[in-house]
């Protein structure tokens, strides 16, 4: 594993330790196959753009191929790379971490859909039951995109997966919500 790999950073400050230090100049090294993935996803599944929600936004991959795939409406959501977003999407992120979301903190709010890319493999699997549920009350359907097999999310957490699918190597998985 090279030094500098994100996975190198994780093992050597945590994910979260990893973010609070260079989460202003993040950027996801596997971009193009996450647009390639939300492309073959929007695709696919006939995602509703209406209003989405850029959930661990990092800085800006979902946002800007979701403004390729004719989405307006798009809140970018990330307690840690706000600076990273703001440079590249031209737009602010809203500093939410997701125990405040698990807590209620987007109560109130309505998203036609919720992105997630590579960041719910990263939560604590007790504290994600909690999190998906409270996405599931503000969300009619949520895609999440992951290097890994992780997560999977249950229906009794809110959400009932209505498609998957691997593109270079980013799984893609469609959720509506059961709510």
């Amino acid at each position: 594993m090279a030094e500098d790999s994100i996975r190198a950073q994780y093992a050597r400050y945590g994910a979260q330790g990893y973010y609070e230090q260079f989460g202003a100049h993040y950027r996801n090294p596997h971009e193009l196959a996450v647009r390639r993935a939300m492309h073959a996803a929007v695709a696919a599944w006939e995602l509703d753009l209406t209003h989405v929600l850029d959930l661990a936004c990092g800085s800006g991959e979902v946002t800007l191929a979701l403004r390729g795939l004719g989405a307006r409406a798009i809140d970018g959501l990330d307690p840690f790379t706000g600076a990273a977003y703001q440079a590249r999407t031209g737009q602010p992120a809203e500093a939410l971490s997701f125990e405040a979301i698990a807590g209620g903190a987007l109560d109130g709010r309505r998203y036609s859909l919720v992105v997630c890319s590579y960041a719910l493999h990263l939560l604590d699997a007790s504290r994600l039951p909690r999190l998906a549920y409270q996405l599931s009350r503000v969300a009619g359907a949520l895609l999440v995109l992951t290097p890994h097999k992780r997560p999977v999310l249950r229906s009794d957490w809110g959400w009932i997966l209505t498609g998957e699918m691997v593109v270079e190597r980013v799984r893609a998985r469609s959720y509506r919500s059961s709510l």
